[in-house]
């Protein structure tokens, strides 16, 4: 009978012997087995984030993550003077205006995460039609955005809606960019002319 050697060198009895000792199925020495779902590096757990406290114009608060916070530089500024105990006040965002621009800073702090490849877990295209579909608001809540987006420092939600806004007024005449924006027009035939001229450029 063959004796056979274990992975500390002692001598065991051959598989045919009695008191025979089988290897473990699937375990290599020294690969420890991990829990399946389990893995070391995972994100810190939602309920252990710092949350912060956000008060409308309208004296409506919301309670956002800090990450979802700092994407408005003027809120993170707050945060570091005041501390993340303290209530936020945004007296310039109403309630309604500031619950889009957090839905936008929520979608994309989550959009940058990474996934265990590295690599970010929503693809750009999916992010692009994401924020096109965002912009699809009335005209009195895009120019809201905007206004809110500059009020709280926040560049690419500013560079979106402003985006939009030009979309929509490219290639056409003043008059149709009047009538689309309800702009009343100040100007007499004369000095309307005049401005024509001086910047003929702008209407090539």
């Amino acid at each position: 009978e063959t004796p056979s050697i274990d992975r500390e060198g002692k001598r065991i009895t051959s598989a045919s012997g009695d008191g025979a000792r089988e290897p473990k199925q699937g375990v290599q020495p020294g690969v420890r087995r991990v829990p399946q779902g389990r893995f070391f590096g995972a994100a810190m757990d939602e309920d252990t984030a710092t949350k912060i406290t956000l008060k409308s114009s309208d004296e409506e608060t919301f309670e956002v993550d800090q990450d979802v916070a700092n994407m408005s530089e003027t809120i993170k500024n707050m945060i570091e003077d005041t501390g993340a105990d303290v209530a936020i006040p945004l007296p310039n965002v109403s309630g309604k205006d500031l619950s889009k621009v957090i839905e936008y800073c929520t979608y994309k702090v989550n959009a940058a995460k990474k996934n265990a490849d590295g690599n970010p877990t929503v693809a750009e295209e999916d992010v692009k039609t994401w924020e096109n579909e965002f912009v699809k608001v009335d005209q009195g809540t895009l120019f809201q955005l905007i206004l809110a987006a500059n009020y709280l420092n926040i560049k690419e939600l500013l560079d979106l809606t402003c985006h939009s806004v030009a979309s929509m007024i490219r290639g056409k005449s003043p008059e149709e960019i009047r009538k689309a924006f309800n702009i009343k027009n100040d100007f007499t035939p004369e000095e309307e002319e005049e401005v024509r001229r001086e910047h003929q450029w702008a209407f090539d």
